[in-house]
C-alpha cells in the first residue's frame, strides 16, 4: 500500500502584529499561496489542506487547489494554542472521516522560502533516517557564545570563558527556521506531539530564512525572497 502523507498548512485568521498576515500580498501573491504551491508541486502529498478558522483564507486556499475539509475549532484558533494541538486536531478530524496518514508536514502560511525541493529532501531524510521529525534549521549569524547580558547597567559576557576565543573556533549553534516540520505520524502521536529526540536537521542558508513578525521583517523577507529566486534561476 502506498504511504500516505498530508501537508497541513496552519493559517488562522487572527494576527495582531501584522493584521491579516496570512492572506497579505507578498511579492504579488497572498503569502499563503507560496506554502500551498510548494506542497502541491512537491508531488509527495496525497492531501494538501489548510487548517483555518477564517472564511477568506478558506476561499484563497480552495482557489489555489488546497482542501479545507473542516474548519479549525475555537480552542485551537486563539493566540495561545500550540501548533502541536492544531496538528493533533487535524489528524483527529481526518480519522473521524476514515482518513489516516503515515506522514505529515506542518507548513506555516508565512513561509515563502519553502520550496517543493526542500519538502522532498525533508521527506527523504525522514524515511532514510527513520526519524520522528525533520526540522529545517539555520546557524546563528553571530556566535551566541560571545553574547552579553546587562547586569546593573554594566555589560557582562554571558560566557566569559569565550571572551578571547576566535569566532571560527566556537561551536556552531542553530535555531529553528520556523518554516515547516515533517513528521512520522505514528511516532508523533506516541509522544503527544512533544518531540524531543530523533530529530534530523535540514540546514538552510541564511538567505532563505526570515522571521516575519512586523512590517520591517516583511520588507526584508520580500528582498531575500527575490534574491533566492534569482539564485535558483542562475543555478
Amino acid at each position: 500500500m502506498k504511504e500516505q502523507a498530508v501537508a497541513i498548512i496552519t493559517a488562522r485568521g487572527g494576527s495582531k502584529r501584522i493584521p491579516g498576515k496570512n492572506k497579505k500580498m507578498f511579492c504579488g501573491k497572498p503569502i499563503l499561496q507560496y506554502s500551498i504551491e510548494a506542497a502541491m508541486q512537491s508531488g509527495i502529498f496525497s492531501e494538501v489542506m489548510v487548517s483555518t478558522d477564517d472564511e477568506e483564507i478558506k476561499k484563497i486556499a480552495l482557489s489555489k487547489g488546497a482542501k479545507v475539509p473542516f474548519m479549525r475549532s475555537e480552542k485551537t484558533s486563539n493566540d495561545f494554542a500550540p501548533t502541536i494541538e492544531v496538528l493533533a486536531e487535524v489528524l483527529g478530524e481526518y480519522k473521524k472521516i476514515g482518513k489516516n496518514f503515515d506522514y505529515m508536514a506542518c507548513i506555516y502560511p508565512t513561509a515563502p522560502f519553502v520550496t517543493a525541493e526542500k519538502l522532498k529532501k525533508a521527506f527523504s531524510l525522514l524515511k532514510e533516517r527513520d526519524a520522528t521529525q525533520v526540522m529545517p534549521v539555520v546557524g546563528f549569524s553571530f556566535p551566541p557564545l560571545r553574547g552579553m547580558v546587562i547586569e546593573e547597567d554594566e555589560l557582562m559576557m554571558k560566557w566569559p570563558e569565550h571572551r578571547y576565543t576566535r569566532s571560527q573556533d566556537l561551536e556552531t549553534l542553530y535555531h529553528d527556521c520556523g518554516q515547516f516540520y515533517f513528521y512520522d505520524v505514528e511516532k508523533f502521536l506516541e509522544v503527544d506531539g512533544r518531540v524531543e529526540s530523533n530529530i534530523v536537521p535540514l540546514v538552510m542558508p541564511e538567505l532563505e530564512v526570515q522571521d516575519i513578525d512586523n512590517e520591517s521583517d516583511w520588507k526584508i523577507a520580500e528582498i531575500k525572497y527575490q534574491l533566492m529566486k534569482e539564485k535558483i534561476k542562475n543555478e
